[in-house]
């Protein structure tokens, strides 16, 4: 049973804390190069993306944040995902982000990245969040700026450039 006071209503979607009822949407988005190429981890298959959804779904009760699957309010199309996860690098909870190209360009991901950033500082009392994009992920990087997240510092991981942005209470 999902928590109503974790559910979050945007103006145009519905972010719903992750289940196993979300386990197809998550498999397939997650198996898509073009979607999940440039994400921390990368491409996951079957058996990576259930652990994920087990630990995602730990992470809720032990930290009191997580992932969303992101639905459109018109429709409840699944559009992809959100959340606040921590870092395996120790750089501290990162807000993530991804969704269907379809999905992308119509605004939907800064949306959604907003309503999340607001509940880790809002919600879990999260005083630093911190994001992180590849230099080249020039429509991440436009998100991440354009909910109010700073260039904080950069750094080289598997021969990218990578930027860390912030946001601070």
């Amino acid at each position: 049973m999902i928590n109503p006071a974790l559910t979050i209503r945007t103006g145009r979607l519905i972010l719903t804390p992750v289940g196993g009822a979300d386990l197809p949407d998550l498999r397939a988005i997650k198996a898509d190069p073009q979607v999940f190429a440039v994400m921390l981890g990368g491409v996951r298959n079957y058996a990576e993306t259930a652990e994920d959804l087990a630990r995602d779904v730990i992470a809720w009760g032990r930290h009191g944040f997580g992932m969303w699957a992101i639905r459109e309010t018109v429709n409840r199309r699944f559009a992809g995902i959100t959340g606040l996860d921590y870092r395996p690098d120790g750089r501290g909870v990162a807000l993530r982000f991804a969704l269907w190209p379809d999905a992308q360009g119509r605004g939907l991901a800064k949306e959604a990245a907003f309503a999340a950033l607001r509940f880790g500082h809002e919600n879990a009392g999260l005083p630093r969040i911190v994001a992180v994009a590849r230099e080249s992920n020039f429509g991440s990087r436009m998100v991440l700026g354009g909910i109010g997240m700073h260039e904080a510092e950069t750094f080289e991981q598997r021969g990218y450039t990578m930027i860390l942005y912030e946001s601070l209470l």
